[in-house]
């Protein structure tokens, strides 16, 4: 499982990586979109950044996975998310877009596990490496219908 500098390193690389393409490139990986998540810190309070993939979309809404590569531990941007669900996403069609996360839960997740299975194995896989469900997050736009159906 790479550590937590691996995948600063990482986010690093796939940042400059849209910066030199003039966000050309960087934006799709392995048939997947890719989103550069702002999240805020648990314990510090600051800003934390990192790209991730959205195997499944519906409408503006992103589904994200928190698999860590199959790690035992939830990666820390998942449990920022779970303190404070207010996030901003940047990706190929828009720059800093007020998001709310949205932790997906039982029947829902289960339907939406093997979609995301399909767009991509490696996730079953990580699930299978680990004890722990791999949670699956939906970004919605801010006042979006769910968030209404909530208030």
């Amino acid at each position: 499982m790479p550590s937590n500098p691996i995948f600063r390193f990482l986010n690093g690389m796939h940042r400059g990586l849209i910066a030199v393409s003039a966000g050309q490139a960087g934006w799709n990986v392995g048939g997947m979109t890719v989103v550069e998540v702002t999240t805020t810190g648990r314990n510090s309070g600051r800003d934390r950044t990192v790209f991730l993939t959205s195997p499944i979309q519906d409408g503006d809404s992103m589904l994200v996975v928190a698999s860590r590569g199959g790690d035992d531990r939830h990666p820390d941007w998942y449990l920022n998310m779970k303190k404070k669900p207010e996030i901003k996403v940047n990706s190929k069609e828009g720059s800093d877009l007020n998001m709310v996360a949205r932790i997906v839960e039982d029947n829902e997740r289960d339907s939406l596990w093997s979609r995301v299975v399909e767009k991509y194995s490696g996730y079953g896989e990580y699930q299978e490496k680990t004890d722990r469900e791999i949670p699956l997050i939906w970004l919605d736009p801010v006042n979006s219908p769910v968030d209404d159906e909530d208030s």
